[in-house]
């Protein structure tokens, strides 16, 4: 058992839905989260800024004595995952592998499709983590960037909303898809618009699974914390005008604790 806090971070306070997801499956784990708000998007960045912002997001979750680190970000986890879980000792993973194994579950025409922002659908991480799995699947990416500054405005039901989802997600019907990958933190939250065009297939957010994979990967490495308060503190590197009001749509409960961050690159 262990009572260190869980450490998860992100580029921005997107990645507060999976601390929603995790606590669903972990509402005794303390979670200390970091969202790097002052440099978002990391989707456009080249790939060693995320490498160096995720190296600098770790080490800061690591001087708060985190037992275990989760990487919310999709870009990060694409880029950055297997090169931080080479250098640092402590148990990192990302939010792509645990939906990919669900959608591998799902799939009865081997035809996934994954929606994420441009960078995440360019590294080609989902195409390579359904290789290690199962070579049999065909992999559709759209990338769907309007989707994260949509969500962030709060257009979640708008009409200006279901206008750029059918741009984007059209042509994934014709394409005779069975299962849809949410890969994006912030696309959970347009799953009622997503559905709308879509229609009656299988969804997966990458979010959920993740939560319930590292409620196992804390049991088998005996770093459950049966005792603790549940707590969640969140240090952001910059705080927008309506940021918590944001904050607090993505992780479902009230905010009460955050904290200015700031990161070193030493």
């Amino acid at each position: 058992m262990n009572n260190s806090p869980i450490g998860v971070f992100d580029s921005g306070i997107g990645g507060l839905t999976v601390v929603r997801e995790i606590r669903k499956s972990l509402p005794k784990e303390d979670i200390i989260y970091l969202g790097d708000t002052a440099r978002l998007p990391y989707g456009t960045k080249s790939f060693d800024a995320i490498i160096q912002f995720s190296r600098e997001n770790t080490k800061f979750l690591l001087a708060r004595g985190v037992k275990f680190i989760v990487i919310a970000c999709y870009s990060s986890t694409s880029v950055a995952l297997e090169i931080l879980q080479k250098e640092f000792s402590i148990p990192i993973i990302g939010v792509i592998k645990p939906g990919v194994k669900k959608a591998l579950g799902m799939t009865k025409n081997k035809k996934v499709g994954v929606i994420g922002t441009t960078l995440t659908i360019q590294s080609g991480a989902y195409e390579k983590a359904f290789q290690e799995l199962a070579n049999d699947v065909e992999v559709i990416g759209r990338p769907c960037p309007l989707f994260v500054p949509l969500v962030e405005e709060g257009f979640i039901d708008h009409l200006a909303t279901e206008l750029v989802a059918k741009e984007y997600l059209e042509p994934l019907k014709k394409d005779n898809i069975d299962t849809l990958l949410l890969g994006c933190t912030h696309f959970p939250l347009l799953l009622n618009v997503i559905k709308k065009i879509l229609g009656d297939i299988n969804y997966v957010d990458a979010s959920r699974e993740l939560g319930k994979e590292l409620a196992n990967l804390l049991a088998e490495k005996n770093l459950l914390n049966p005792s603790g308060r549940g707590d969640v503190t969140v240090y952001l590197t910059d705080f927008s005008m309506n940021f918590k009001e944001i904050a607090e749509r993505f992780l479902g409960e009230p905010l009460k604790n955050y904290f200015r961050a700031g990161l070193s690159s030493t």
